[in-house]
């Protein structure tokens, strides 16, 4: 790893770490909304695995917001 070692959320750049997850991911970009989908690396990540799937290095995540209404 290198002091520039990095990661991408919804195209903003983020600090990369050994051992982080998607979850962490989300809280570091403070969404709180229930209600979404997540890709990594254009690999859909399931809300079972939040916690326990690594962010690899340069690694790019898109969080969708579903919203429903009528």
């Amino acid at each position: 790893m290198t002091d520039k070692s990095v990661f991408f959320v919804n195209g903003n750049k983020l600090p990369w770490k050994e051992g982080l997850v998607v979850a962490d991911a989300l809280k570091m970009m403070n969404y709180t909304f229930k209600m979404l989908v997540i890709k990594m690396n254009g690999e859909l990540i399931k809300r079972e695995n939040w916690q326990t799937t690594p962010i690899p290095e340069n690694a790019d995540i898109k969080v969708i917001h579903l919203i429903s209404g009528g």
